[in-house]
């Protein structure tokens, strides 16, 4: 952990023109420490198999159904693999559906979805465009880098 705090704190405090590609899955704390949306990366473009997410959608569905299941047996109600597999099904859907590049591309969190055979050229005419738009990499600022 000590060591993806320190990357994190190297990501958010760099003023370097950023470039982000998510080539396949981008979750949780590694999208921070990858640079992420939340980091204001330059650009930031996806392959078309790219998941996107603050967890994985088995992970969301797990945590849920332990806060659910505790509910119930809190309250004297027994629990059956059939209630499990009902309440965790929507869930399921729903992350696999809206982590995926395309509903992320539609609601404009990323620069678009990119062929992975273009990815050279479309790399290009970023670090192109971050060139001419400069950076001031004197204006960086440190973080508190623990040892």
């Amino acid at each position: 952990a000590k060591h993806g705090a320190k990357l994190v704190t190297a990501v958010a405090t760099a003023k370097v023109p950023k470039l982000t590609l998510v080539l396949n899955g981008s979750f949780g704390a590694g999208n921070y420490g990858m640079c992420g949306r939340a980091y204001d990366p330059r650009f930031l473009f996806m392959w078309p198999n790219a998941r996107i997410g603050v967890m994985g959608g088995e992970q969301a569905a797990n945590v849920l159904w332990t806060v659910q299941r505790n509910n119930l047996e809190a309250a004297g109600k027994s629990v059956t693999a059939q209630q499990e597999q009902d309440f965790k099904q929507p869930i399921l859907e729903k992350y696999e559906r809206e982590s995926s590049a395309y509903f992320s591309t539609a609601n404009l969190w990323d620069d678009g979805i990119i062929d992975p055979a273009d990815t050279r050229r479309v790399l290009a005419m970023s670090l192109a465009v971050a060139r001419r738009e400069g950076c001031e990499p004197n204006q960086t600022k440190f973080g508190i880098f623990r040892m």
